[in-house]
This record gives C-alpha cells, structure tokens and sequence, in this order.
C-alpha cells in the first residue's frame, strides 16, 4: 500500500459518524466546497523545502479536492537546500477558489517579495480562497502582497518584529497565529504546528489527532533552543549571522514597496 493511500486509510476512522454529545464544542468544518477540500501551495526558487513538505504531509489526507503545487512554470523547483520539489500546475494551470492557499518561506523571500507576477497570483487566489495560509517567511510574501494589512500574524522570528510591520501587520510572537481566516506559523518547523491545528479547523479535532498520531509528531528535541532567548546571546547571534542576508533582503523589500 501506498503511504499516501496508507495515511487516507488510517484517518477514515476519525470521521466515522460519532453520537451528538462527542461532537459537541467541536469546530465547524469550514471551507469546504461541492468537491471537497482543496489546497494550493506556492513553490519558488529559494524556498524551504520542510515549510512545505511538512504541511503537506499533514493536509494531503483531507484534500479530497486535489493538493495543488504551484509554481510560475511547472516542473521541478529548487529549494534553499538544494532539493527540488515538483510544481504539478503553473499559476495559469492552478485551479481558481481553492479552499486552503498556501505560502512557504525560505531565502528566496525578498526576490518573492518583489515579483509582480507571484503577488498578483496570490492576489487573485486569495481574493476566493477560504484560508490564506503561510509558514516563516511566507507570511512576509503574503504581507508584499498586501494580504496581512490590519491583522495579527508571525513569522520567523529573525523578522517578526522588524519586517511584519513594514507590511502592515501586527506581530504576534505565537507559534501559530489565527486571524480571521488568515493563519501564519512561526519559523520552519511550525509548519507541523500549523498543520494539524489548521486540519483541526477543516475537519474536526479528531480528525487532526489522528493526523499528527500517524505521524507520530510527539517532539522530544535534545536542546531547549528553538527560540532566541532559550539558546542564549551566543547561539543566537551565531544564528543571526547566518541569517543575516534574508533579514537585509526582507526588509530592503518591504521598505521599497
């Protein structure tokens, strides 16, 4: 079987018909067309590959209306990393009133932050979408789109406060940040983070247990360094340095806008 049909399967038992009183408090499912959930992710040059790879391996199993990577061309698209992922439509291609749209971060934000034609198809999309969605930096793609204007969002933390501004945006130092129907998730590893609790909306809390159960996300991580001020001045400025580039280039973006 495969893993893809595998996942599908062990989440059926999450949306069994249950008796009243064990839905009771649960959250509506929201968004859903005559076709079911679908989801449109953004691929560009530079982005990260585990800000979309991780969502998308929590949201395939409920995109009974297709899980779509999108890209200016179709074909294969290189992450900051080097890996490549497969954009399946090109931005004409991509399917119009998609439920969930979906912005990745990475070090190819600012030049993101700059094209017209990306914004102008984020524009497009999310003026039908039910959910505008980022990961990290992705929120700052959305903000150059002018998406983030008056509402509460994050993003990596090397930008949150210094950038999300720029655009408009209310910083909110959360891991995951829901504003109305925008949703954006903190740096990187958030996106498993955003994944369930977004899958949690779509589609019940049952539903995104079973989600993050078979793929048993239970983190243990061996060092209490995930944030700035858990590593410590000298980590932290290590990891500043590295990155420093996308800081300048985030927010020379937003500044020229």
């Amino acid at each position: 079987m495969k893993r893809r049909d595998f996942t599908k399967a062990a989440l059926v038992a999450a949306l069994l018909p249950r008796p009243a009183a064990a839905l009771a408090g649960s959250e509506p499912k929201a968004g859903a067309s005559a076709k079911g959930i679908s989801i449109a992710m953004l691929l560009y040059p530079g982005m990260t590959a585990l800000d979309v790879v991780g969502p998308q391996e929590l949201l395939s199993g409920l995109a009974e209306g297709g899980l779509h990577l999108v890209a200016k061309r179709a074909g294969p698209v290189e992450s900051d990393t080097g890996l490549s992922i497969l954009a399946t439509h090109d931005f004409e291609g991509c399917p119009r009133e998609v439920t969930v749209l979906f912005v990745p971060g990475g070090d190819g934000t600012p030049a993101q932050m700059r094209d017209a034609e990306t914004l102008a198809f984020l524009r497009a999309q999310a003026a039908v979408a039910s959910w505008i969605t980022s990961v990290c930096t992705g929120s700052l793609i959305l903000g150059a789109a002018g998406l983030l204007q008056g509402y509460r969002a994050t993003s990596h933390w090397c930008v949150r406060e210094s950038v999300l501004p720029l655009l408009g945006a209310t910083p909110v130092d959360e891991r995951v940040v829901f504003d109305r129907n925008r949703v954006t998730a903190a740096g990187i590893s958030a996106g498993l983070d955003f994944a369930i609790a977004l899958a949690a909306r779509l589609k019940g809390e049952a539903y995104a247990k079973t989600a993050q159960l078979v793929a048993e996300y239970a983190p243990q991580p061996p060092f209490q360094a995930g944030t700035p001020g858990a590593a410590g001045p000298d980590i932290a400025g290590s990891a500043r340095e590295i990155l420093r580039h996308l800081v300048d280039g985030s927010v020379k973006a937003a500044s020229d806008r």
